[in-house]
């Protein structure tokens, strides 16, 4: 049995990236941890939530996972670097390879960015993007109703529609050529934001260009799975299990088994 990637989240939401690595890696094997008992980390300081990245990764680290994924932008923001810089696994984020996405596709060198409020004040991805390039134009946008609306379902109601006018237009205005979704809900409602914006503006999916990440990293440090390992896929969270895979479900498109309540107390004490 080989090491699993572990994949950690405040919430629900990383569970999009799961689907991508599954649906790519089927020789892999996952644990995911979704902090359900202090979602959201977006609204919380920097410390605390550093804090609790910590324990996440520790939790992950103890079920003898090979990488992290850092499937929450919160984390990825604002304290990636001390994780990378604390543990000897790979740990990837949302942001960076995003942001490599945005600056290689767009043409017209506007971008737009949409995230939860805690994202979007960060600027971490208009950060990131303009090193790349700096005469990229980057557009930003909250939009924090599409957290609630992903998770309620309401993928094609009226309602999410002009939400999405109202969050977006701004942004088709500025005439971009590119949009990151910025918060692993908002894949979720992909379909309407596409027709907003446009068929002509490339959507940028934080887990897809996860996923591209994690198997240029595999292969280049010789962790692949064997062909014939035995894949499992483990799902833990500290609170509310039965709404979690309700709605998990619907973000990973199937169901979810091995899913585990994991009380705050067992989380490893935090330790930098």
């Amino acid at each position: 049995m080989g090491s699993p990637i572990g994949v950690f989240d405040s919430g629900i939401g990383g569970l999009t990236v799961v689907r991508h690595l599954m649906s790519r890696l089927r020789s892999e094997s996952i644990v995911y941890f979704g902090d359900t008992a202090r979602v959201p980390y977006g609204s919380k300081s920097v410390e605390t939530v550093k804090r609790f990245a910590f324990e996440d990764a520790r939790f992950l680290l103890n079920r003898g996972v090979k990488l992290i994924v850092v499937a929450c932008n919160t984390v990825s923001a604002v304290a990636l670097e001390e994780l990378r810089d604390t543990f000897d696994v790979p740990i990837i984020g949302m942001i960076d390879s995003c942001a490599r996405a945005a600056a290689r596709l767009s043409k017209k060198k506007a971008v737009g960015v949409i995230g939860t409020v805690g994202t979007v004040e960060s600027r971490a991805y208009e950060k990131a993007i303009t090193a790349l390039d700096p005469t990229v134009k980057v557009h930003s946008k909250a939009c924090p109703l599409f957290v609630p609306l992903a998770e309620e379902g309401w993928i094609r109601h009226p309602v999410v529609t002009t939400v999405a006018h109202e969050y977006l237009e701004g942004l088709t205005k500025a005439e971009i050529d590119v949009l990151v979704l910025g918060c692993t809900h908002y894949p979720v409602l992909r379909g309407v934001i596409q027709e907003t914006v446009g068929k002509n503006v490339a959507l940028v999916d934080s887990g897809e260009e996860a996923t591209n990440e994690v198997i240029t990293i595999l292969r280049e440090h010789g962790m692949e799975a064997e062909a014939d390992a035995r894949v499992f896929r483990h799902f833990y969270v500290s609170d509310i299990p039965r709404k979690f895979k309700e709605i998990g479900e619907r973000f990973l498109g199937q169901e979810i088994d091995g899913l585990t309540l994991v009380s705050q107390s067992d989380l490893p004490w935090y330790e930098r």
